[in-house]
């Protein structure tokens, strides 16, 4: 099952997605508190999920929406991202490294006020950055709360899966001394406005038995930048779900994003420790994001979420037209 957020008559709705047609499940029946939002959705648990199944298997079709017809936003604003970095040897081997790298996941966190949905801007200021970089991550929505969970029942607690843009401004994130030595001011470089785009749609937990065997793209511009496979994470979705739940009980609607492989623009960038590594296929960076790119995520069985980046002035007018 996919759920959507689209934007009718001004208000985000929950809808569930067919094909290239969006069910509004309001229309469908007297179904409010389970399909207020994808959090209300997700909180309902299997109730929710029975319910969608049956408006799935004979949606009427005064329900029935085409998916061009409509503006699709982000799918949910999780109050709270906990963030993995460095989770790709792949990655890790193109940039400079921090003592922990590679040996214990790197935690950070991104908010809501980070959060933009399909198609719309990544803001651009000079003010703030000029090294503006892209990558793509498989996300898990979680579904059943819980602390302290066990790796190896931590998948038990998936609702689902989407694609986040853990965009991040490297000219703030990293920090290197005279001696060589790097470390990451993951606050600053990681969480600020239009810094996690995030979508298209949630794929329930059902339709993605096993996490760790999905194909992870990016394009920009139509140039193929990266292209791995979750199964090189170094920490599985279910090694992160117990990690972050030492820290924090988490719970439904929570999001936890789980690293990107190689193929970023910090890897051209000497000055900030990349190492100028090639893989095979790809298109290697020479740049890191302008105005005017176009930024395309993919997750295998989750589907493309498109961006483009923009400056900050053209976003801010373009959301107060709305």
């Amino acid at each position: 099952m996919k759920l959507v957020t689209f934007v009718k008559s001004g208000e985000e709705r929950l809808g569930l997605l067919a094909g290239d047609t969006v069910i509004d499940p309001l229309l469908a029946g007297n179904h409010l508190p389970l399909f207020a939002n994808a959090l209300a959705f997700i909180k309902s648990g299997a109730a929710g999920l029975s319910a969608a199944k049956a408006i799935l298997a004979d949606p009427p079709k005064g329900a029935m929406i085409a998916l061009k017809d409509v503006r699709l936003a982000a799918p949910i604003r999780p109050a709270t991202i906990l963030c993995s970095g460095s989770n790709y040897r792949d990655h890790n081997a193109e940039k400079a490294n921090t003592p922990i790298s590679g040996k214990e996941p790197e935690f950070f966190v991104k908010t809501a006020d980070c959060v933009v949905g399909p198609d719309e801007p990544i803001a651009f200021d000079e003010r703030f950055s000029k090294k503006i970089d892209c990558e793509t991550e498989l996300a898990i929505v979680i579904g059943k709360a819980g602390r302290f969970i066990e790796a190896s029942r931590a998948l038990e607690h998936v609702f689902g899966y989407t694609i986040v843009n853990d965009v991040t401004a490297r000219d703030r994130q990293v920090r290197r001394t005279p001696e060589g030595m790097t470390w990451y001011e993951l606050g600053s470089g990681k969480a600020f406005d239009s810094g996690a785009p995030l979508g298209p749609c949630i794929v329930t937990a059902d339709e993605i038995p096993d996490p760790q065997n999905l194909k992870v793209i990016s394009r920009i511009n139509g140039e193929l930048r990266q292209s791995s496979n979750t199964s090189n994470m170094i920490w599985s979705c279910a090694e992160l779900i117990h990690f972050f739940s030492r820290n924090f009980t988490l719970k439904p609607g929570m999001v936890i994003i789980t690293g990107t492989p190689a193929g970023t623009a910090w890897s051209a960038d000497k000055e900030l420790g990349g190492k100028g590594v090639t893989q095979p296929g790809l298109v290697p960076a020479t740049r890191y994001c302008l105005p005017g790119d176009r930024v395309e995520c993919e997750v295998e069985k989750i589907g493309i979420l498109r961006n483009p980046v923009a400056q900050a002035g053209a976003q801010a007018s373009s959301i107060a037209a709305e």
